[in-house]
C-alpha cells in the first residue's frame, strides 16, 4: 500500500480573511495529524475558489478552462482525497462552490474520500451538510466521511464547557476522515480513459493501453 496521500482542499470563502478558509485549515491540520500518526506522508494542495472565480465563470460560458483552471482541476481530481468547505447562502452551498463542481467531469470524483465542512452566521443552517453538500457528493459517487463540520460564528468563541466545542468536532472529523483515506487506494483503481477493451482469453473487460 502506498504510504503517501495527496489531499486537495477546496475553500469557497469570499472574504479575506475568511472563516471558511479558517475551518478548512483546521480540518487539514486534524486530518494531516491523524494520517501522520498512521504512518503516511501527506501532501496538501489548497485551492481558494475566490482566486479563480473569473476562470470558473468563463469556463461555464465557453466550455473551456483556462490553463490555470486546468491545473486546478487536475490537482483536485487527481488527489487521493478532498476536503471541501463552503460558506452557507440561503441554506445551501455558495454559487461559486456549485459552479466549480459543475465544471468537473461527473466521473472525476468517483470513490474519492471527501470531508465536508460549511460555515454560516447561525447554527440553524447546520443542516446544509446533510441536505445540500452530502447529496451533491453522493451523486458524484464520492465516499463522504460520516462526520462533517459546520461552524457558526459563535463556534469560534466556544469554551471548553460546551457539550461539543468546535475543536472537538474538528478532531473527530479529522480522525474519521484519516481512516477513510488510509483504506482508500483510489489512484490504483482509476481506469485509463484512453484504454481500449480487449478479449484475448484473459476475459472480457480487460484493458490494454493503446
Amino acid at each position: 500500500m502506498r504510504t503517501k496521500r495527496t489531499v486537495a482542499v477546496v475553500s469557497a470563502g469570499l472574504s479575506q480573511p475568511s472563516s471558511t478558509r479558517l475551518l478548512a485549515d483546521r480540518l487539514v491540520q486534524a486530518t494531516e495529524r491523524h494520517l501522520v500518526e498512521r504512518g503516511f506522508e501527506v501532501e496538501i494542495v489548497t485551492v481558494e475558489l475566490r482566486e479563480i472565480a473569473k476562470d470558473v465563470t468563463n469556463n461555464l460560458l465557453t466550455g473551456f478552462p483556462s490553463p490555470s483552471l486546468s491545473t486546478v482541476i487536475e490537482q483536485v481530481t487527481g488527489a487521493d482525497a478532498l476536503i471541501a468547505v463552503t460558506p452557507t447562502f440561503t441554506t445551501s452551498y455558495s454559487g461559486l462552490f456549485k459552479s466549480f463542481m459543475d465544471i468537473l467531469d461527473p466521473s472525476s470524483l468517483v470513490e474519492m474520500p471527501v470531508l465536508i465542512g460549511a460555515t454560516g452566521g447561525s447554527p440553524r443552517h447546520s443542516l446544509v451538510l446533510d441536505y445540500a453538500m452530502r447529496p451533491l457528493f453522493t451523486y458524484l459517487h464520492a465516499l463522504v466521511a460520516p462526520t462533517g463540520v459546520y461552524a457558526a460564528s459563535e463556534d469560534w468563541g466556544s469554551n471548553p464547557d460546551d457539550v461539543k466545542p468546535l475543536p472537538e468536532r474538528i478532531d473527530r472529523a479529522g480522525a474519521e476522515f484519516a481512516a477513510f483515506v488510509e483504506r482508500s487506494d483510489r489512484a490504483g483503481r482509476l481506469v485509463d480513459p484512453f484504454a481500449i477493451p480487449v478479449s484475448d482469453g484473459a476475459g472480457v473487460g480487460g484493458f490494454q493501453a493503446q
